[in-house]
C-alpha cells in the first residue's frame, strides 16, 4: 500500500475578529426562520462582545433602511422590519384546464 505524502505546507487559519463574529451572529439571528416569520428579533449583548464591535454593528444596523431599532434596558436591541415587496406579492397558483376525453 502506498503511503500518503506528507505536505510541508503550514495550515493557515483565518482568525475571526470580534466584529466578524458578532456580525455573523446577528446575521444568523435575523435570517432565522422564526425571526423572518415574526419580522422581529432581539439581539442580546454577550460578555465577549466588545464595546467597539457592538457600537460598530449597531451603527450599521441603524443605517439600514426599513429596520426599526429599540434599545432595551437590559442592553439588548430589538429589531423590527416590514415585509419586502417580494414577500407581499400574492402567489399565483397554476390551475390545470380539464379537457374532455376524446372518446
Amino acid at each position: 500500500m502506498a503511503k500518503a505524502k506528507k505536505t510541508d505546507k503550514p495550515v493557515t487559519r483565518h482568525e475571526v475578529s470580534g466584529i466578524e463574529r458578532l456580525g455573523l451572529r446577528v446575521s444568523e439571528m435575523i435570517n432565522h426562520p422564526i425571526a423572518q416569520e415574526r419580522r422581529m428579533v432581539t439581539i442580546h449583548r454577550l460578555d465577549n462582545d466588545g464595546d467597539r464591535e457592538w457600537e460598530e454593528v449597531m451603527g450599521l444596523l441603524s443605517e439600514t433602511d426599513g429596520i426599526d431599532m429599540t434599545f432595551n434596558d437590559d442592553e439588548s436591541v430589538t429589531l423590527k422590519w416590514e415585509a419586502s415587496a417580494d414577500e407581499d406579492r400574492p402567489v399565483e397558483a397554476f390551475e390545470p384546464v380539464e379537457e374532455l376525453a376524446p372518446f
